[in-house]
């Protein structure tokens, strides 16, 4: 819930720091179609890194001002035991489960933030020509809880930019083709053939279940 009011305040708050927000929430589109369908739609093509640098998009902000950057909010957000919560955002305590592995974490410095379409992805898959207000409006996405999610550290650098024909979690991978569908239906990225082979032939076993979005672009 607090991740959730948080991005309310960062639409706010973000043309305050000069951040764009990707889209006024008046204006928001939902889609909504099975994961069969949404992984069909997803638009094909070839990959460009050209360019990329990760400096391109900026994270980890504090958007709403409230002392809390991207990462704690995360932390807070998907903690199991809630962290005590001291000025300037200091977290003490709290427990964490990773759900890529199932380790369990009260040592919040092994949890990493994971994009789950990671920055040098996104950037192949169609935010290489967004401006880098946009850029930094993803990667610091918390309008969408499918957008960040905390996993152990060692596990997403395994991960580390590699889409889910290169790569897939351990453990409840329908669940990460959900979300990793879901993240590129909100901001219209695009798939390559490897990528959507990989997506149709997971999800064709998966769960019939819909897939409701809130576009941010």
């Amino acid at each position: 819930m607090r991740r959730l009011v948080h991005a309310v305040v960062a639409a706010v708050a973000l043309p305050l720091l000069g951040i764009v927000p990707a889209q006024p929430a008046a204006a928001a589109t939902t889609y909504k179609a099975s994961l069969r369908a949404a992984v069909a739609a997803l638009p094909a093509a070839a990959e460009r890194r050209t360019g990329y640098a990760r400096s391109a998009f900026t994270h980890w902000v504090d958007a709403d001002g409230d002392g809390c950057d991207t990462r704690n909010e995360v932390l807070i957000a998907e903690a199991v035991t809630r962290p005590g919560l001291g000025s300037r955002c200091a977290l003490a305590g709290g427990k964490w489960v990773s759900y890529y592995d199932r380790r369990t974490w009260t040592d919040r410095g092994r949890i990493d933030i994971d994009h789950m379409v990671p920055l040098a992805e996104a950037w192949d898959s169609g935010a290489g020509t967004w401006s880098a207000a946009m850029r930094t409006a993803y990667a610091n996405d918390l309008g969408d809880p499918r957008s960040l999610v905390g996993v152990t550290d060692s596990v997403n650098r395994s991960k580390s930019d590699r889409d889910p024909a290169e790569w897939l979690p351990t453990y409840d991978r329908c669940r990460y083709v959900r979300e990793w569908t879901a993240v590129k239906v909100r901001w219209r990225l695009t798939a390559d053939t490897a990528e959507k082979a990989t997506l149709t032939r997971l999800a064709a076993s998966c769960p019939a279940v819909v897939l409701t979005v809130a576009r941010a672009r």
